[in-house]
């Protein structure tokens, strides 16, 4: 019985792998190069067999009998005779001890693969439970067409350009800046972001505008009606995403709406990555009229003072490169946080909250065990 040990050698260098291949012996499909030519499986063992044997064989016509798929088995001789005119040789046969060695390494190297295998960190079925409900929330909540957009109040770019929109272009060399740049100077701790300012300002001031207000016209606020609305239909999506992670609704109503009063504008800041792009930053959200620039925040009344370390978080997510399972169980991670104000039950909040972070840290052992990890530590 022939050996399973292939005894082929490198194929050449110059072999056209788009050229069939063809056995030079009876012009049956080959394999590949065995003992120096290329050959089918049935001459490869045939020659081997010849060999090992030291056979002779004699063709009972005048020798030169045509050799092919069907009639290669009549004459062994002229058979034998074509294998050594294509260049098979015997010094390319492997010894029987040499072939049992080669059976032995294949075999360790297939258990040594299999170990590897079996060690390798692997996602629970609760794990990837939580995951595919969490990505399927967020694909339930998060159009990336960004049809809604064109029912906002429309965009309105026009207007005197504040200080604030003149040195809004300085930000565009944090697209070069390392993960480094996250390191807030000294003096940063005057200059926090108060995001439940900013949720209030959408709300109490640019969800108040009617669209015929003129009360915008000539001043820096012209973008504040249309990112009002942007930003309120972003938190009616971040409502509907937080009603879909695994626990949150058994929370109390009190702790649900404390949990959401203070994470919605940060989870809106972690979803809007998805459409945030490092080559001019901006944020491309459908058509070119739903392209938004530093300068457009400007318009809507922030200062660099809020957009700077805002434009730093964007640059530095996107270069992470998240999958979408690890960017969906951050955003998760960011709602359920337990220290937020008016959150009564802080345990139970805190306990929904490890069990996703345990989840994320799975996932990056199982699909990168080095580089994410050490970045998010």
């Amino acid at each position: 019985m022939e050996s399973a040990v292939s005894t082929s050698t490198q194929v050449p260098d110059e072999f056209d792998r788009n050229v069939p291949r063809i056995c030079g012996v009876c012009g049956d499909k080959a394999t590949g190069f065995h003992f120096n030519a290329m050959t089918c499986e049935g001459c490869k063992g045939f020659f081997r067999r010849s060999m090992k044997r030291k056979a002779s064989f004699t063709c009972p016509f005048n020798g030169s009998c045509t050799i092919t798929k069907d009639n290669r088995r009549h004459c062994q001789a002229c058979r034998l005779k074509r294998c050594l005119d294509i260049g098979m040789m015997k010094e390319f046969i492997l010894t029987d001890e040499e072939v049992q060695r080669k059976k032995e390494l294949i075999q360790r190297r297939k258990d040594e693969e299999a170990q590897r295998e079996a060690q390798k960190p692997r996602l629970s079925e609760e794990q990837r439970s939580i995951i595919d409900s969490l990505v399927d929330a967020h694909h339930k909540t998060y159009d990336d067409s960004y049809s809604d957009f064109s029912r906002f109040r429309p965009p309105v770019r026009e207007g005197p350009v504040t200080r604030s929109a003149s040195r809004a272009a300085s930000l565009h060399s944090l697209s070069d800046a390392s993960s480094d740049s996250f390191s807030h100077s000294p003096e940063s701790g005057d200059r926090k972001m108060n995001l439940s300012s900013l949720l209030m300002m959408y709300q109490e001031q640019g969800l108040s505008s009617s669209p015929d207000s003129k009360e915008d016209e000539g001043t820096g606020l012209s973008m504040l009606p249309h990112l009002a609305d942007l930003v309120s239909y972003s938190i009616q999506k971040v409502i509907g995403f937080a009603k879909m992670i695994p626990g949150f609704r058994e929370l109390t109503a009190e702790d649900q709406i404390a949990l959401l009063k203070s994470s919605a504008i940060e989870v809106i800041m972690l979803r809007s990555n998805q459409s945030f792009s490092l080559e001019d930053m901006s944020w491309s959200c459908g058509g070119p009229e739903f392209k938004y620039c530093v300068n457009d925040v400007t318009k809507a009344g922030h200062t660099l003072e809020l957009l700077e370390p805002l434009v730093k978080f964007q640059v530095g997510l996107k270069k992470l490169n998240l999958h979408e399972e690890e960017h969906v169980l951050l955003m998760a991670i960011c709602l359920l946080s337990p220290d937020r104000p008016g959150v009564q039950d802080h345990e139970r909040v805190e306990a929904l909250q490890d069990r996703i972070s345990e989840v994320l840290q799975a996932y990056i052992r199982a699909h990168h065990p080095v580089g994410v990890c050490s970045t998010l530590k």
